[in-house]
């Protein structure tokens, strides 16, 4: 049976609003996203997609050529809404001073919003407006008020609000959009909810396992709740996710002073059903822009309500404390870090992005750089991001170029091209006493060890 094609405003065309753009545009919906940086509108414009994401600059290309996606910038806002069936407001929700998010991009938005349906103009159905940013609990009916705030007090053209969530993993966002574990939608009333659940039908009822995606399963579950509980779900799934990284990282700890390795030990713990064996990786700790954001304003929000989350306090504690755990190894062996050559390896938050929000390597970086050390760094797609941010940090595009003449190197993100590094040759060009400290337990111990190269990793006894 045909699918049912939407007209879409994706209003934001960062990370999440261009993979869902693209992605829905790839399903056969008509699609603009719209965004109010110029710069970033005309790279798209012209193909270019202005950040590292796999697959994406394709599919953008793709969907354009067939004349299913289109940009503009936001002051065509008002055609696009009036025109749209759906419209998902995607811009960010930086963190605010106090942990809580800033909505102001979304306030602006949503008032925008009310203008251009200011009038009861006619419509076949009302327009849902979805709120993709990641916002606090009861933004909803916060957004739902804005809108009509925005129309100046006029009528408003039929519109209802919904929540829709997004759980993409930078480096993997088109695959995550396309084969998602779930998807989950919040509405408070069941029009909204019908409407979404036909908008991603194409995703929903396909059965796997499929050519991109062989895992064993056969359709997506479409969650439907409340707009509260949609809200909370997304905020409660990373903060849980930060938690069992934190979790892994005491357990490696207590493992380097008993002697265990917390290599098996988090594959015997991993393959518990009720636990599972992702997020069990133990090393520096999490970063980028959505952990650390997402539990500092679930704490803010319960701090508003009188309501203290200690586990939640102690997963920062943790997490904080890892990057500290780096200077220890390096200590330990270098005794002083003054005029010594340390080379991090990888700079982005994690592999397949440039994304640099968060990233370990920065805190990292400033840390050694104020104990005089000569800070060196590489990664295959954020040096010039990086060097940008930390002028004190030289940046080289070669890892083995990085590597030579350093007395120690950290493993800061687990790259391909870092797992497959030659040990033979890292050791032939590092100095004493070639100490590496593997942040993420990328590498085999073994091999670099054979290679005559001290290796230190997290929680390996």
């Amino acid at each position: 049976m045909p699918i049912e094609i939407f007209e879409v405003g994706v209003i934001g065309a960062g990370y999440v609003g261009l993979a869902t753009g693209a992605c829905l545009a790839h399903l056969g919906h008509r699609v603009t996203c719209l965004d109010i940086d110029e710069e970033r509108v005309t790279s798209l414009v012209e193909g270019r997609v202005p950040f590292h994401e796999p697959g994406l600059e394709e599919l953008v290309a793709r969907t354009a050529l067939a004349g299913r996606l289109s940009f503009a910038g936001t002051e065509g806002l008002a055609g696009v809404v009036r025109g749209a069936d759906v419209v998902f407001i995607a811009v960010g929700t930086p963190q605010g001073d106090d942990g809580s998010a800033d909505l102001s991009n979304v306030e602006s938005v949503a008032r925008q919003v009310g203008s251009a349906l200011a009038g009861p103009a006619p419509r076949e159905r009302p327009l849902v407006v979805v709120n993709k940013s990641t916002v606090p609990v009861g933004s909803g009916d916060y957004v739902s008020g804005l809108i009509r705030e925005g129309a100046g007090g006029e009528d408003v053209a039929d519109f209802l609000v919904a929540s829709n969530p997004e759980f993409l993993r930078e480096g993997s966002a088109v695959y995550d959009t396309l084969f998602p574990d779930r998807i989950v939608v919040g509405a408070d009333s069941r029009e909204p909810l019908e409407t979404m659940r036909m908008l991603y039908e194409p995703i929903i009822g396909q059965t796997f396992p499929t050519e991109m995606d062989p895992r064993p399963k056969t359709t997506v579950p479409f969650v439907t709740t409340d707009l509260a509980s949609a809200e909370m779900i997304k905020y409660a799934s990373n903060a849980f996710l930060a938690t069992k990284i934190s979790f892994i990282n005491e357990i490696a700890n207590l493992c380097e002073l008993t002697g265990a390795d917390v290599s098996g030990v988090a594959t015997g713990i991993g393959l518990d059903g009720r636990i599972g064996s992702r997020f069990l990786n133990p090393g520096i700790g999490w970063g980028g822009s959505c952990f650390p954001k997402d539990v500092a304003a679930l704490r803010a929000a319960a701090r508003e309500y009188g309501h203290e989350m200690p586990l939640l306090d102690a997963t920062v504690t943790v997490n904080e404390r890892q990057r500290g755990r780096v200077i220890q190894k390096l200590e330990q062996d270098l005794h002083t870090l003054r005029d010594k050559r340390i080379v991090l390896l990888g700079l982005s938050f994690k592999p397949n992005t440039d994304d640099l929000r968060g990233a370990p390597s920065i805190e990292i970086a400033r840390a050694l750089d104020d104990l005089g050390a000569k800070v060196v760094g590489y990664d295959p797609v954020a040096g010039k991001a990086a060097a940008k941010l930390l002028p004190a940090l030289q940046v080289l595009f070669d890892p083995n170029d990085a590597i030579e003449g350093a007395h120690a190197v950290v493993v800061v993100t687990e790259w391909e091209e870092i797992r497959d590094l030659d040990p033979k040759k890292a050791a032939s060009l590092m100095l004493e006493p070639k100490l590496v400290v593997d942040g993420r337990n990328a590498l085999d111990p073994a091999s670099w060890r054979e290679a005559g190269i001290l290796y230190r990793g997290f929680g390996r006894g």
